[in-house]
C-alpha cells in the first residue's frame, strides 16, 4: 500500500490537516506526519499545537509515494519557504508520483511551475499564485499526478477523493459511510 507524508508547518490548517490524516488512517493507508521545523510540535494557525510523527531531518521519504500539503496561513507561505520540502516535491513530480494540496499549498506547486497547464483550485483569493495553471472553483481537481481542493470546510472531499485514489472507490464508500456523509 501506498505510504503517505503530510507536512505540517506552523500556522497550518487544523481543519485540512487533521481531518485528511485522520480519513486516511481510516481507510488503513499509513500516514506519517512531518514536521518541517526542527521540533516535532507545530501549532496550527488556531494557536492548536500538534505533535508530528517526525521531523523533516529524521524522514525517510524513500518508501513515500504520495506528499500532502495542507493549507492555511502562514503555514501555506512557511511550506513554500522550505527548499528541501520544495525539493521533494520537484523530484516526486518528475517521477509522476502523486502531489495534493489544499487551500493555500497549491500556491508552492504553482511557484515551482508544477500547475503550468493544469486545472487546479485553492482557496478563493490564491488563484494568482497557481502559476500557469486553469484554476477553476471546484471544490477538488485531479489532473495528471497532482490533487488540489479549495479549504477547509471541504477537506472531506479532498481526504476522500485521496483515499479513492491511493485504495480505491470500494474503501472510499466504505470510509464515507462510516463517516455518515
Amino acid at each position: 500500500m501506498k505510504k503517505v507524508a503530510l507536512f505540517l508547518a506552523n500556522g497550518f490548517e487544523e481543519i485540512e490537516a487533521l481531518a485528511t490524516v485522520d480519513i486516511l488512517r481510516r481507510a488503513q493507508i499509513p500516514v506519517e506526519t512531518i514536521s518541517i521545523s526542527n521540533e516535532k510540535t507545530v501549532t496550527g494557525a488556531h494557536n492548536l499545537p500538534v505533535i508530528a510523527d517526525k521531523t523533516f531531518q529524521e524522514a525517510d521519504f524513500s518508501d513515500v509515494e504520495v506528499l500532502i500539503l495542507p493549507g492555511g496561513m502562514p503555514g501555506a507561505k512557511n511550506l513554500n519557504e522550505h527548499e528541501g520540502l520544495k525539493q521533494l516535491i520537484t523530484k516526486f513530480n518528475e517521477e509522476e508520483k502523486q502531489i495534493a494540496a489544499i487551500c493555500a499549498a497549491p500556491m508552492v506547486l504553482g511557484g515551482l511551475g508544477l500547475l503550468r497547464d493544469k486545472r487546479a483550485t485553492c482557496y478563493p483569493g490564491f488563484e494568482a499564485e497557481l502559476t500557469g495553471a486553469r484554476a477553476i472553483g471546484e471544490n477538488v481537481v485531479v489532473d495528471s499526478n497532482i490533487t488540489t481542493g479549495r479549504g477547509p470546510g471541504l477537506t472531506f472531499d479532498f481526504a476522500l477523493r485521496l483515499v479513492e485514489q491511493i485504495v480505491g472507490l470500494k474503501t472510499r464508500q466504505e470510509v464515507q459511510n462510516g463517516l455518515l456523509l
